[in-house]
């Protein structure tokens, strides 16, 4: 059994705890996740299934979007209301001065990695260290914020959401605009509404189900390997091309001529398939479709990145 499950998450459990229960379930001897979320938070959690682990790489870089709850004038250590509170503020302020804030974190932003997260630091979780009483001084990353919407300001508390590319925290989020407003924030509730492609709509929860019947609910949701990376291009191949990619051939220009599909442009993934359906390996275009046509027959046009078996 192969293929991408794309899980609600509750509140309370780990992306790890998810992993653990889908492997149980279906009697799997691969599983793993493609982004993970905090026991915090809920939402889209995709989980990929024996080969499928092969094609996580490819859904960690997807841009996400969140429905977020900011808590105005308390900050925690974790900088979300699980944590320790180590400061809090009355909050004062006008609708339009938390709209302009919040609004303003739109575009490339510097992020340092939360003490308390998972990123390692010399092979061990930043919140390993930070447990210990060992300070470690965190990353700083640059991510990009694509787009904030405030929902709703309800007393202190803020719901907003963001459109933004991997890597953000948005507990980080939370904490620099508690800080420009002057009161101090922390994340009090976050949910996950989209990880790439993958849409809360489709997302499945296991909550309240027996044993039996989330199995049942799993094996309908399976999303199969060919169907696992919609948006990238597909080129079918015969039965002898496909051997031979499984045995390192890197196909050339000549091959993706006959292609019946358009093809995309360079540094885009295109996923090789068979007649039949199955996904064989995930490549990058060494040129655009309009090179592609200039170079020599024999000279290579994509990168093997995965073999699938």
């Amino acid at each position: 059994m192969d293929g991408v499950l794309i899980i609600d998450k509750p509140s309370g459990r780990t992306s790890h705890d998810v992993v653990r229960d889908v492997k149980k379930l279906l009697g799997a001897k691969k599983v793993g996740h493609a982004g993970t979320l905090d026991p915090l938070a809920t939402g889209v959690l995709p989980v990929c299934v024996n080969e499928a682990t092969k094609l996580t790489r490819f859904f960690l870089h997807h841009d996400k979007e969140y429905r977020a709850t900011m808590l105005l004038g308390v900050t925690t250590d974790t900088l979300d209301r699980e944590g320790e509170i180590i400061d809090r503020h009355e909050p004062r302020l006008q609708e339009r001065e938390i709209r302009e804030t919040v609004e303003g974190f739109i575009g490339r932003i510097e992020q340092r990695v939360p003490q308390y997260s998972a990123v390692k630091f010399k092979g061990k979780a930043l919140y390993k260290w930070t447990r210990e009483g060992i300070a470690v001084d965190p990353p700083v990353r640059e991510v990009t914020v694509h787009h904030i919407r405030v929902i709703e300001i309800r007393q202190s508390y803020v719901t907003f959401e963001v459109f933004c590319s991997k890597g953000t925290y948005i507990r980080s989020l939370c904490a620099a605009m508690g800080e420009n407003l002057g009161c101090g924030a922390c994340l009090f509730d976050l949910r996950r509404t989209r990880s790439g492609p993958f849409a809360q709509e489709e997302a499945v929860s296991l909550e309240g189900l027996p044993d039996g019947e989330r199995r049942a609910v799993l094996e309908k949701n399976m999303i199969p390997l060919a169907d696992a990376l919609p948006g990238v291009g597909t080129i079918i191949v015969d039965e002898d091309t496909q051997n031979r990619i499984k045995n390192g051939y890197q196909p050339m220009c000549g091959v993706l001529r006959d292609a019946d599909t358009p093809l995309p442009g360079k540094g885009d993934l295109v996923k090789f398939v068979a007649r039949d359906g199955g996904i064989i390996a995930v490549a990058r275009m060494c040129f655009s479709p309009e090179e592609l046509y200039l170079m020599k027959e024999e000279r290579q046009a994509v990168e093997i990145l995965r073999v699938l078996n």
